[in-house]
């Protein structure tokens, strides 16, 4: 899985070169990524060994060196049009209230239908907090084998937090509660309302490469960093973020987009916030916010800078999934 992670950023559309950087000895060896990763494309990928290359100091000024070589073919990159079916984007919500599941949950999920119909993909993550209300989701599935495909998540995660002694229906965080959630069911029926009403045509493994266009659910945490470092290592290209609590999230390279719940969250965190849906309570409709929505994952994704690119934000979320004991 982390390896997996790993090759899919690296791979990533919107990446332009990269170097891996290696101590030597450790488990997880750069052939490994490589070939699970299909990196090796005619051009193997530099890797640096701190062991073999000199020690840190001397990789560091070699790895400089050869991100310095790389620039200008980066340079070369040029924007050019290709249609809304192209977009791949992640749906994700943080720091929720009560409000996310009666605007920009449900003007998200209008959005992503719309892209949809234009033939692009949207990516639904979170299983932990679609809990409760995932029969809404197989009802939806394209096919009976695309429903068991969740069912047998959900029993996954059942299995997995009872092992630590956990449950996956007590989720809601104090912020969570201050918001006005009370049950992960409450927070469930949100979440799912990002997915609009298309049909499910896949549910994908953590990070796992999505080539199914359409609505597609991937297995991944509810905590956001780890949560969105799966989609985007799986080709997300734009991650569409609703929060009602508050969130400066973002994620290099794939551009956030926050979407405030509520006017008041959006007059107290306006630098970070790119869209207010709270304006759905004073009248907007469900479609206009829906399609400002739309217009808004197209105009980033043609160059627009969001919130938090402006503010140089997503260094610091790259989070890969680890789910066994650290040894």
């Amino acid at each position: 899985m982390l390896q997996r992670t790993m090759a899919g950023i690296v791979n990533h559309p919107n990446i332009g070169g990269y170097v891996i950087v290696s101590l030597g000895c450790e488990t997880n060896q750069p052939d490994d990524i490589i070939d699970i990763g299909h990196l090796d494309d005619g051009h193997r990928p530099q890797v640096l060994t701190i062991q073999e290359d000199g020690g840190f100091l001397k990789t560091v000024e070699v790895g400089i060196k050869a991100v310095e070589d790389m620039l200008p073919k980066a340079n070369e990159a040029r924007r050019e049009p290709v249609p809304a079916s192209e977009l791949v984007v992640a749906l994700q919500c943080g720091g929720s209230d009560g409000w996310s599941g009666v605007t920009a949950n449900p003007a998200l999920g209008y959005a992503g239908d719309l892209l949809v119909k234009q033939g692009g993909t949207i990516v639904l993550g979170e299983t932990s907090e679609v809990y409760g209300g995932e029969h809404i989701l197989t009802r939806r599935a394209a096919t009976p084998e695309v429903g068991q495909k969740l069912v047998e998540k959900i029993h996954w995660w059942e299995d997995y937090t009872a092992m630590f002694g956990a449950s996956i229906d007590n989720n809601p965080s104090p912020g969570n509660k201050l918001g006005g959630l009370t049950t992960i069911y409450e927070k469930s029926l949100g979440a799912i309302a990002k997915a609009g009403t298309t049909p499910m045509n896949d549910v994908v493994d953590y990070a796992e490469r999505i080539t199914t266009r359409g609505f597609v659910h991937m297995d991944t945490p509810g905590y956001d960093p780890v949560s969105c470092t799966g989609q985007v290592a799986g080709g997300c290209t734009i991650v569409a973020f609703t929060t009602g609590r508050g969130s400066a999230f973002g994620f290099k390279p794939a551009p956030s987009i926050k979407i405030a719940t509520n006017s008041d969250l959006y007059a107290k965190q306006e630098p970070d916030m790119d869209i207010n849906a709270g304006r759905m309570l004073d009248g907007l409709s469900l479609e206009e916010m829906g399609a400002e929505i739309l217009d808004t994952i197209l105009e980033i994704a043609s160059g627009t800078k969001s919130k938090s690119e402006a503010a140089d934000i997503g260094e610091e979320e790259f989070n890969p999934w680890i789910i066994g004991a650290t040894l």
